[in-house]
């Protein structure tokens, strides 16, 4: 990981209504990443997903209007249940760093931060990234409850 001042992150957060562990199951399944991860109206296809330092993540985001968009990453480090962490080889170039939390039993704060090397790189996409994070939050939260309603009706 990079290390970064805040002028070239991008940080979103949010307190989840579900455990920790079915969070990080949430970001490390690609059977339940796939139906979550992106902004509103997008769809996932996984080429590849291999959870573990230097293990690559390759995939299509398929936007609601048009356009495919190729997403290439290695995953840098990996700690169940309370951190993820991603470089991204396609454009815009920046790391991931995704942490997790337990507030309680049945919640989980989770922070996205996204490391820039450039101020001007990260200027250039914070004021579209703030809300689409927001928009990939909310996707998350209707994984989880689907989760959660899957595992109580076991």
């Amino acid at each position: 990981m990079i290390s970064a001042t805040s002028d070239c992150e991008i940080v979103s957060s949010r307190i989840v209504d579900a455990p920790i562990d079915l969070v990080f199951t949430a970001w490390t399944d690609p059977n339940h990443l796939k139906h979550w991860w992106g902004p509103a109206g997008f769809t996932n296809t996984f080429i590849e997903f291999d959870l573990r330092p230097g293990g690559r993540w390759s995939f299509i985001m398929h936007g609601p209007d048009k356009g495919n968009y190729r997403n290439e990453c290695e995953f840098i480090r990996i700690e169940k249940p309370s951190m993820i962490s991603w470089k991204r080889y396609s454009k815009p170039l920046f790391q991931v760093a995704a942490t997790f939390e337990e507030v309680s039993t049945d919640k989980t704060k989770i922070v996205f931060k996204m490391i820039f090397d450039t101020i001007k790189e990260c200027n250039k996409l914070k004021p579209f990234v703030v809300d689409k994070n927001e928009e990939n939050f909310d996707r998350l939260e209707n994984e989880l409850f689907k989760m959660i309603e899957t595992q109580s009706s076991k």
